[in-house]
């Protein structure tokens, strides 16, 4: 049986948040999040309140489609069954493990069907995955909880290690941390458990820290990572101009570093003379590689490092694109779950991508359409389609199978009208003129200025 007349309307006329619903069906069914929260939440259980039911007014206000999840909540009250009250509790009492858990194996599963598209972008080292390896750090909450309202300082409510797979568009790893003043380099314990044969990171100096580098490559992976000053190395030879870039000129020479256990490791550092000084006034980059010469040379090496803004782009995005920081979430573990739904939702929409760019061309999904109004469509349609769409119609992609699935991915991308999410690309900023203030004149008429600036010549 096919799909009803209203939803094969929605299947043509907006198919990006169709294909994001049936995403959300296929991998994240209530079974699933259910299950998930049992077999790894140590504390909390549940009585009356389902996870699944508070992960979908947390998804709601990620999308945007509900300004919080107090008015997320008003819109789905008869269905859950019990008081916003409880639905804070539940959230405020949600263990960081939980949410990590549900970004790990969720990813999984959307990187499967990322390769059943063929839809990922090229790599960026061939025959390698390049891996970016970052922290970031929630945005200061509202001052709502008793112990922050005598605080003038802002209130943050945790912070996150997070993986990033540019090929895949994908945020396949991440360890939330409750203490918004830990260093990241602190959250690095369990990280060598995402490590993979063949997984190059791609770090910042903040996560140079030897013990971490050796046990990276002791489970077969290797590091692009910039040097911290407070991690000692010994020269093996003097620096070997090997080119420029469009940063500045590379040279590479071999090092020594010592490990515990009287071990040494013999690796690679590459260093950078800029052309123009960073924001911090630095004018020189150093950067250490276990990577053969055969994999990468230097220059490539170099590159690499650069591509580093590609996590940067991500957190930039999941801020402006979706609702990542809810400020009104003062609990950490809300706020930090809230994070984990956000990197869910991000991926979801990587998987769309893909499967536009295996029908459309990875070059032009890349210039010309604009996460934000992929997002911002989503967000618009949801109350419209979860109205004039029965629940029972979407469970038909949960039964399908994965030929089927990718098959329907593909036809509802054809179907998008890509102008529709165009990106409009600003020019050059203009500096702005001084400007002029008098206590005589608190205010001014925009309607008398105007018409001035008419009769000027």
């Amino acid at each position: 049986m096919g799909p009803s007349a209203i939803l094969q309307r929605f299947m043509e006329a907006s198919p990006i948040p169709v294909m994001v619903r049936a995403l959300l069906e296929r991998v994240l069914s209530l079974e699933q999040l259910d299950t998930c929260f049992a077999r790894v939440s140590q504390k909390q259980y549940t009585r009356q309140l389902l996870f699944s039911s508070v992960f979908d007014l947390m998804s709601l206000v990620v999308f945007k489609a509900f300004p919080s999840v107090h008015a997320a909540y008003q819109s789905q009250k008869s269905g859950i069954g019990v008081s916003i009250a409880s639905v804070y509790n539940k959230l405020n009492g949600l263990e960081p493990e939980v949410s990590a858990a549900l970004v790990r194996e969720t990813a999984r599963d959307l990187e499967q069907l990322i390769a059943g598209l063929e839809g990922a972008c090229q790599p960026l080292l061939a025959g390698y995955r390049v891996r970016m390896l970052d922290g970031n750090c929630l945005a200061g909450t509202q001052h709502r909880l008793a112990v922050l309202r005598d605080k003038s300082a802002g209130a943050l409510p945790g912070k996150s290690l997070v993986v990033y797979d540019p090929a895949l568009e994908m945020a396949t790893d991440v360890w939330p941390c409750e203490d918004g003043h830990a260093q990241e380099r602190a959250l690095l314990d369990g990280f060598p458990l995402c490590v993979q044969a063949g997984d190059v990171f791609v770090m910042d100096r903040n996560l140079c820290v030897r013990t971490h580098l050796f046990e990276l490559a002791g489970e077969g992976g290797y590091f692009i990572c910039r040097h911290h000053q407070q991690m000692p190395y010994r020269p093996l030879s003097e620096p070997d101009k090997k080119g420029q870039t469009e940063s500045g000129t590379v040279y590479e020479q071999g090092i020594e570093v010592d490990a515990e256990e009287d071990r040494t490791a013999q690796w690679r550092c590459v260093t950078v003379k800029l052309h123009k000084a960073t924001r911090d006034g630095e004018r020189e980059l150093a950067i250490l590689t276990n990577l053969p010469k055969a994999a990468a040379d230097a220059i490539q090496i170099a590159e690499l490092y650069r591509k580093r803004w590609t996590i940067e782009t991500m957190f930039q995005e999941l801020e402006a694109h979706l609702q990542s920081e809810i400020d009104t979430l003062g609990y950490p573990q809300a706020a930090l779950f809230g994070f984990c739904v956000a990197l869910i939702a991000y991926n979801v929409l990587a998987v769309v991508k893909a499967a536009l760019r295996r029908v459309h061309g990875e070059e032009k999904i890349r210039d010309e359409v604009s996460g934000y109004y992929l997002a911002g469509e989503i967000g618009r349609t949801h109350e419209g389609m979860a109205i004039a769409v029965e629940p029972q119609e979407w469970e038909v992609f949960q039964t399908m199978t994965q030929t089927l699935f990718l098959a329907a991915l593909l036809q509802l991308a054809r179907n998008v009208q890509l102008d529709k999410y165009k990106k409009h690309r600003r020019g050059a900023k203009t500096k702005a003129p001084p400007r002029t203030s008098s206590k005589n004149e608190p205010h001014v008429s925009t309607a008398k200025l105007l018409i001035k600036a008419k009769k000027s010549p």
